[in-house]
């Protein structure tokens, strides 16, 4: 699967993350994240495991948020990895060449050193205020994303405070793609807030 367009992940905060990926996946959404930071690892393991169940029949990937040995417990397709986890490099050498590694950047070094490890594709951001990542900097916009965007050749997702009123800036700077938490966790419908999204990436070929 291509890793480009819609990338939801899930909250425990806003939605059950088993209910709110099972809405995304309803609406259309391929790509879905399992992110929880209260849970222990067993309860990741558990929930990592429904996830991946429920991702199956719709061909979707399943990424895991910062546990790589969780990820490879539950058979995930990938890892996503922040600057202060598993180095992407080691985790390559751990999972393998197949297995989808995601690094979060802020900057065109941080991207360069990530594709340089061997990561698949970036998360950049925050890209505008969100309350989502209560220790997110300060929002890197859509002229950052630009300059990553031209000094790598991986694929590059803008993410944080993402809505479907500021989603096309981001795009527009050249992101390949969107990850989106609050827009639709927090969505009354997630299902039709995803067919919304899908519905926006369309209309820009993304």
């Amino acid at each position: 699967m291509r890793l480009a367009g819609l990338y939801v992940i899930t909250e425990p905060a806003l939605r059950d993350p088993i209910e709110g990926a099972r809405l995304a996946l309803e609406g259309g959404a391929r790509i879905i994240q399992l992110r929880d930071k209260r849970s222990t690892t067993r309860q990741l393991v558990q929930r990592g495991q429904e996830l991946r169940a429920l991702t199956r029949p719709y061909e979707a990937l399943l990424i895991i948020n910062d546990r790589l040995d969780v990820a490879l417990a539950v058979e995930a397709d990938g890892v996503h990895l922040g600057q202060d986890d598993l180095p992407v490099a080691l985790a390559r050498q751990l999972a393998g060449e197949k297995f989808i590694i995601g690094a979060s950047a802020e900057t065109v070094e941080e991207a360069r050193h990530a594709e340089a490890e061997g990561a698949n594709y970036l998360g950049v951001g925050p890209m505008f205020a969100t309350a989502t990542k209560p220790d997110a900097g300060a929002p890197v916009g859509p002229e950052r994303l630009r300059a990553i965007k031209q000094a790598v050749t991986i694929p590059v997702f803008g993410i944080g405070g993402i809505t479907l009123q500021n989603a096309a800036q981001v795009l527009e700077a050249g992101a390949d793609g969107i990850c989106v938490i609050s827009a639709i966790m927090g969505a009354a419908d997630p299902a039709e807030a995803t067919r919304q999204f899908l519905a926006m990436l369309a209309h820009r070929d993304v």
